[in-house]
């Protein structure tokens, strides 16, 4: 559903729901804010059957008055219900930039969802990456506020054009995995509004219909619960139209506080609501009218959601899977892989001339799209990469593969081969959502960015014997590589590919397709540039500095700078020009394709903040456009932002402010090619 068309019905859709709540009991209208995925079902299909959400799951409804219920499905990898199709993880499509490609994925996860029986997308993850070792990076774009929520923005129009809710989550401050129950996150009020809270403004400016609280507090009480955050910013200052759930199973820890605080939907079983959130109301603990609010909150979100003309006639199972949507999976793959490293040039290898491959690491042959918690896709296979290169080359080459444990076999076949592919990086097991049973637990935040000790070797051990060796490396955000990157000629950022990932990447390797990702973070020479991250921690605070504005404060040089990514061709940009007109700071620069290979560019423009009298970062990025160019061909681009994206928030005078002065304008390839 697009934006404009939902404000436009959103008053009659009110005054509908205000009329059937009104014909509600008390207990009718908790049941609404009740969800019905019981824990016995949810430890069955999490732990049991290895498939959490293997099913929509339902909440709140009302047959007798034909109020629909709450259909959950989770992501954002696609969707969790049964076997959907498997994209690459949402940071390695934050490396895309490009915003009509995550448009187009939010619309195929959308038709899914209808197919599946669901009407609510649980997964518009735009957690700010503030630390590359937070185990659910994957799950989010990035490292800017503004370009993680462009990209959220785009899935949440593309998923409700097939009018289904998207929940952008985890509101807010959510950072860290380890101790995503308790740990308490401080910062004073600039911090929160110009980093911590844009993302999640620009999702609710596109018209998403939920947000989901988060685990973690924020100065000393819990996001579910948290009043200023949920009633005061989101619902009275933003005019959020939709409503507010909880994350799962323990993100309720109060029936008064969470009633009152401004949580709507208790997710995804009912413990705190239910009966005791009645008992709450009879008792005046709670005003019924709180209870009114979130019930038609709840009501009208559906009902429009439910009563707005489908561009689809039909939502059949045979969508999910389809022929497109799997080609679609490959195409964001192969749009989004960063080339980092490629010396000689290496890549792209020729079929002519490479006539045996050696694949080495255990991830060569590895089915790994990414955690195994909630955004968990269960596709019914995955292309590893020495499918990939096997089905790439066919009879024209031999692939070899070594899981690289064995060295002296490894180093015959690094010896022998024309090109060495080494596959190496993370698995569930190292990083993503923090799952913990007894004494089996996986995932989490990682305890430090470099790879494991075994990798390492096996680079430093088999980079010296073939000069075409290419290192492909498997992880959702940074991956720090001082140790071995100077051995190695070529290295690229594969991150957690999807379910044709392999094929993707062969494609790359072998020059079909020409990379152009973009880094969504910066990459550290040295860990210590980045802020202080414990995992362990139950109290953190938080400043306005981290990524690429942190590193140009300190003066410190990340090994590969946010935006950075290669290609095959190279491109020249020329004439940047730079005016304000009618509330908007246009920026305008030729690109020229100055290569022989066809390619895309990503263009971003950053604003500049050094005559300012408050404390603000050198830059920010204010725009970026994604531009595909024919060898030869040069294309004007123009990028916009508006002059109000400018201001700066005054805690003294709780309101944004322009400062008068003069602003610096830059436009180029990275946050540091500018």
């Amino acid at each position: 559903m697009d934006s404009e068309r939902m404000h436009e019905e959103r008053s009659q859709y009110t005054d509908r729901a205000g009329q059937l709540v009104a014909r509600m009991s008390l207990a009718e209208k908790v049941a609404l804010m009740s969800g019905r995925y019981g824990l016995p079902q949810l430890v069955l299909d999490g732990l049991i059957l290895g498939h959490y959400n293997r099913n929509p799951a339902p909440a709140g409804g009302n047959e007798r008055l034909g109020v629909p219920e709450l259909r959950f499905c989770d992501g954002p990898r696609g969707v969790v219900c049964g076997s959907s199709t498997c994209f690459p993880v949402a940071m390695q499509r934050g490396a895309s930039f490009d915003l009509a490609l995550e448009e187009r994925v939010g619309e195929t996860i959308g038709k899914e969802i209808r197919a599946h029986g669901g009407n609510f997308f649980g997964g518009v993850c735009v957690n700010l990456l503030r630390h590359p070792a937070g185990g659910r990076a994957q799950e989010t774009y990035g490292e800017d506020p503004f370009h993680v929520g462009q990209m959220g923005a785009a899935i949440v129009r593309g998923v409700q054009r097939h009018n289904v809710v998207a929940c952008v989550k985890h509101y807010a401050l959510n950072n860290q995995e380890n101790t995503r129950f308790k740990v308490d996150v401080t910062c004073d009020e600039r911090t929160l509004r110009e980093v911590y809270l844009p993302h999640f403004k620009a999702c609710i400016d596109a018209g998403a219909g939920s947000v989901m609280g988060a685990y973690n507090k924020f100065r000393g009480e819990h996001l579910c619960h948290h009043g200023y955050l949920l009633r005061e910013v989101l619902k009275k200052e933003w005019g959020f139209y939709g409503f507010v759930i909880s994350d799962f199973v323990f993100g309720v820890r109060d029936t008064v506080q969470a009633a009152t605080g401004g949580l709507d939907v208790e997710m995804c079983n009912t413990w705190h609501y239910g009966r005791r959130l009645v008992r709450a109301v009879r008792r005046g603990k709670v005003p019924e009218s709180a209870v009114d609010e979130a019930a038609l909150r709840i009501v009208r979100t559906l009902l429009l959601f439910a009563g707005t003309p489908d561009p689809l006639p039909s939502y059949p199972r045979s969508l999910i899977l389809s022929k497109d949507h799997v080609t679609l999976a490959r195409q964001v793959a192969e749009a989004s892989m960063v080339l980092l490293k490629n010396e000689g040039p290496v890549l792209p290898l020729d079929k002519v001339r490479v006539q045996a491959v050696a694949v080495i690491g255990e991830l060569g042959n590895r089915a790994n799209t990414g955690d195994h918690g909630s955004s968990r896709v269960h596709p019914p296979y995955v292309v590893t990469p020495l499918e990939g290169l096997r089905r790439q080359l066919g009879d024209s080459a031999e692939v070899h593969f070594s899981n690289g444990r064995r060295l002296d076999e490894a180093k015959k076949l690094a010896a022998a081969a024309d090109a060495v592919i080494l596959v190496v990086g993370y698995t569930h097991r190292d990083e993503g959502e923090y799952i913990e049973y007894g004494p089996i637990s996986w995932g989490g935040d990682r305890p430090h960015l470099r790879l494991h000790d075994r990798d390492v070797a096996l680079i430093q051990a088999l980079a010296p014997l073939n000069r075409n060796t290419v290192v492909v490396l498997m992880g959702g955000s940074a991956i720090m590589m001082e140790e071995w990157r100077g051995s190695v000629p070529a290295i690229l950022h594969a991150f957690y590919p999807g379910m044709e990932g392999g094929t993707a990447l062969a494609r790359i390797l072998f020059g079909e397709v020409n990379p152009s990702g973009k880094l969504p973070f910066s990459i550290p020479a040295d860990e210590g540039h980045l802020p202080a991250f414990d995992r362990t921690a139950a109290q953190v605070p938080y400043d306005r500095y981290h990524g690429y504005t942190k590193f140009e404060r300190d003066g410190n040089e990340p090994a590969y700078a946010f935006g950075f990514g290669l290609s095959y061709t190279t491109f020249a940009l020329s004439d940047p020009d730079f005016s304000e007109r009618d509330g908007q700071v246009r920026a305008r620069v030729r690109v020229t394709n100055s290569g022989d290979k066809s390619g895309a560019e990503v263009i971003q423009f950053y604003v500049g903040f050094e005559n300012s009298e408050v404390d603000r970062p050198r830059k920010l990025l204010r725009g970026f456009k994604k531009v595909g160019l024919e060898p030869g061909e040069t294309k004007a681009v123009e990028i916009t932002c508006p002059v109000d994206s400018l201001r700066w928030y005054n805690p003294e005078t709780a309101t944004w402010e322009m400062e008068e002065m003069v602003y610096q304008a830059y436009i180029g390839t990275s946050s540091r090619a500018c």
